[in-house]
């Protein structure tokens, strides 16, 4: 802990620590890159890795989709304690044990025997690694001199927008060449490496800590109706939703929970999390478009990859690469975003990140699956730029009008709310899909009969081709459901354009930002 200097009138002040200079500095710089890098790593390399763990685990490609909800859910939870911790134990402290905690739970999601055990684990990896970003952007403000702190958080901002590039390709060269548990395993050594170096070289730099009070009641209030909201959604489908007694009580309780925490947290003097943010205008409808805008990303980016494994024929490796554009263009224009946000209108960046999104999704929605590779990489091309717009104008946009001291609770606040409509939304898109599927197949098997030329013809050739008959048949309903899958996909991109272009009005009902500036959030 920092040595306090005494104050005029007997107080105690706290005397900030000089910059660390030279190689200390960029060791300490690029393990605290590195803590960022891993975790914002793991919260994209699991999904074109989806596929080959539910295979290897024996459930279904639905049931796998917990691997991601489970650690974006229990990331989101664990974002409202940060604050709370490194007032209490320290930012140094705290950074350090949650890397250390993560890579823990890393270690063991990399030897998960089951999917209840890698579930288990994801929920340790993600609640455990919620200090990790605010805590690596705050200690690379305080080791740089105040005239390079831009250089500091443009470390920062990078390594969150390069590790979405390396998550998918990672993922997938795992995947298709050794044993999946590697893409949790490799974060072992760097883990190892953050913490070392990061407690060498900022243990003598800690921040003042002070006993603060907690809102235990409302932190049990949120752990509940969140968890029971995300099992009713990952388990819904499976249940054939509200005709099981079990998705009946989790909705009653997702309900009753939920109320109770809205109730304690108006009424407590130290809430977990402090909705009296929402009176702002900006912060309130900034926060909707936000969460809305990032659960649709959040899905789509889920069931891409998906879509390409299971019913177009590509490779975890070739599905990876699809995504890798994303980042790249979003990493060339970041910087230059960061500096126009200064100098025009939030909203009208805002704007611009919400029409890329939407042409995206809407040029996925007019994809074949005889596409070629550079058709269906193209859409993702055009959404690095909403990548590089969104979440810059979005937290200019909704953090103005908050006052200085409010910052980081607001902060916390919208990234709880946005980590946790990413979960929900990657348990419902996927419901959603499948649904779309069965009715696009339907309506396919009542035309396709006996007395359908094109159907008799089709067999006929099979026939021909010395396909026994129910081998045709089954030829033929192969062929359906992948047709049947990607009419269901396109139903999900169209709606997913739309969506973005119907936020544009949100984004405008907000005031103009006073002033704007700020490091883009993580996009994980």
């Amino acid at each position: 802990m920092s040595n306090p200097a005494a104050a005029p009138g007997g107080a105690v002040a706290h005397t900030e620590p000089p910059p660390m200079q030279g190689a200390s500095l960029a060791i300490t710089a690029l393990a605290l890159a590195l803590g960022t890098f891993m975790q914002v790593l793991d919260s994209t390399i699991a999904n074109v890795s989806l596929p080959t763990i539910a295979g290897n685990l024996g459930v279904s490609t639905n049931q796998g989709t917990w691997v991601i909800t489970s650690f974006a859910v229990a990331n989101g939870i664990g974002v409202p304690l940060t604050g709370w911790l490194m007032g209490r134990y320290g930012v140094v402290r705290t950074f350090v044990f949650s890397v250390i905690a993560f890579t823990v739970a890393s270690l063991l999601c990399g030897i998960a025997w089951d999917l209840s055990s890698l579930i288990f684990f994801r929920i340790l990896q993600g609640g455990t690694s919620g200090p990790m970003i605010p805590g690596s952007q705050a200690l690379l403000i305080s080791i740089f001199p105040a005239h390079k702190r831009a250089t500091a958080l443009g470390i920062w901002s990078i390594t969150t927008l390069v590790a979405p590039i390396c998550g998918p390709i990672l993922g997938g060269y795992i995947s298709d060449n050794y044993h999946w548990g590697w893409i949790f395993l490799i974060n072992v050594p760097v883990g190892i490496a953050v913490a070392f170096l990061s407690w060498r070289g900022l243990a003598s730099r800690e921040t003042p800590t002070r006993k603060l009070p907690i809102d235990t009641v409302g932190l049990g209030l949120l752990i509940v109706w969140v968890g029971a909201l995300q099992i009713m959604l990952d388990s819904g489908k499976d249940a054939d939703w509200f005709s099981s007694t079990t998705i009946v009580v989790e909705a009653i309780i997702t309900v009753v929970f939920f109320v109770a925490f809205l109730i304690w947290e108006l009424t407590e003097t130290h809430p977990i999390v402090d909705l009296s943010l929402f009176k702002n205008r900006n912060f309130a409808l900034g926060t909707v478009a936000f969460c809305l805008g990032y659960a649709v990303f959040f899905a789509n980016n889920l069931l891409m990859p998906l879509w390409l494994q299971t019913q177009i024929g590509y490779t975890a490796t070739w599905a990876g690469l699809v995504a890798a554009p994303t980042g790249v263009i979003a990493v060339l224009l970041t910087p230059f975003m960061a500096r126009m946000i200064s100098r025009v209108d939030a909203r009208l960046i805002a704007s611009v990140a919400f029409v890329a999104f939407g042409i995206s999704y809407l040029m996925r929605a007019s994809l074949t699956a005889d596409a070629s590779f550079f058709a269906f990489m193209l859409p993702l091309l055009v959404q690095g730029i909403a990548m590089a717009t969104f979440f810059l104008a979005m937290i200019t946009i909704l953090l103005d009008g908050v006052p200085p001291a409010r910052i980081p609770l607001a902060s916390g606040l919208s990234n709880f709310t946005r980590i946790t409509a990413g979960g929900f939304a990657a348990s419902v898109v996927t419901t959603i899909w499948d649904r779309r599927e069965a009715f696009h197949q339907a309506r396919m098997a009542d035309i396709t009969t006996s007395f359908n030329p094109v159907l008799t013809q089709t067999l006929a050739q099979l026939h021909r081709l010395g396909v026994p008959d129910l081998g045709a048949k089954a030829s033929v309903v192969r062929v359906m459901t992948g047709q049947a899958y990607l009419l269901g996909a396109d139903d999900i991109f169209w709606v997913s354009g739309w969506s973005c272009f119907i936020l544009i009005g949100m984004v405008w009902l907000c005031r103009k930002a006073k002033s704007g500036g700020g490091a883009p959030v993580a996009a994980d």
